[in-house]
């Protein structure tokens, strides 16, 4: 393949990535937290940016709330423990809550909802929603690790004489664990931004803290969304 296809090949990727409404959110996401570090709480320009970016996110998950409820209502795999369902759809059921409050937030923003005292008391309520379902996702998270690395360890057994690595099913099982790990890594950061947000513990999680944390989950949600071919290149 010459330069000139790899690089063809390489931008069709950039633009298939680009074309996904979640990418470009995750990416604003990023501008977002980003601007919270480097202000820090405190008026310019990196404040501005970081208000505005975060007004102009709530267009992009417009109706998302949809989303979370079909997750809802849809069927979980068999043999998946009940806690874990039951976490699951309370993470479902959190996140979709957030996102149908936080389209009634961004109407007062923007001064189609004249009612600020609600606007507030909506959007604490709709952060509050936030944070319930990233505890749940840690769990859940946590609790699928705990499974996987059972059966990890009995097909570890299974394959006592032979190069586990060179097994496909092993190779499946060990690829999920990473995934679930960095999502349980995401989830955790989260809850510190979610906390951060509704300015629970001020001193500790300052804007600075919470800027940080946000940036790097972001980065996360990020590699998360991209492509599984360009995924295996990064590893």
């Amino acid at each position: 393949m010459s330069t000139l296809d790899a690089t063809r090949a390489e931008l069709a990727l950039v633009v298939l990535y680009l074309n996904k409404a979640e990418a470009r959110d995750k990416i604003c996401r990023a501008i977002q937290y980003g601007s919270k570090f480097l202000s820090n709480g405190e008026a310019g320009t990196a404040q501005n940016v970081d208000k505005s970016t975060s007004l102009a996110r709530k267009v992009f998950r417009l109706f998302k709330f949809v989303n979370d409820l079909h997750a809802l209502i849809s069927p979980t795999p068999q043999g998946t423990p009940l806690p874990i369902i039951l976490l699951g759809k309370s993470k479902n059921a959190l996140l979709s809550t957030f996102l149908f409050l936080d389209q009634i937030v961004w109407l007062g923003r923007t001064g189609i909802y004249k009612n600020k005292e609600s606007t507030e008391l909506i959007g604490r309520i709709s952060l509050f929603c936030w944070m319930g379902s990233s505890v749940c996702a840690s769990l859940v998270e946590l609790a699928e690790l705990g499974r996987l690395s059972r059966s990890m360890k009995k097909l570890e057994k299974d394959l006592k004489n032979t190069d586990k690595y060179q097994n496909e099913a092993y190779n499946d099982k060990l690829k999920k664990s990473n995934e679930r790990t960095l999502a349980l890594v995401k989830a955790g950061m989260d809850i510190v931004v979610a906390v951060g947000l509704l300015q629970l513990a001020p001193k500790k999680v300052t804007p600075r803290v919470t800027g940080g944390f946000g940036f790097v989950s972001s980065l996360i949600s990020c590699y998360q969304l991209l492509p599984s071919s360009s995924k295996s290149k990064t590893n």
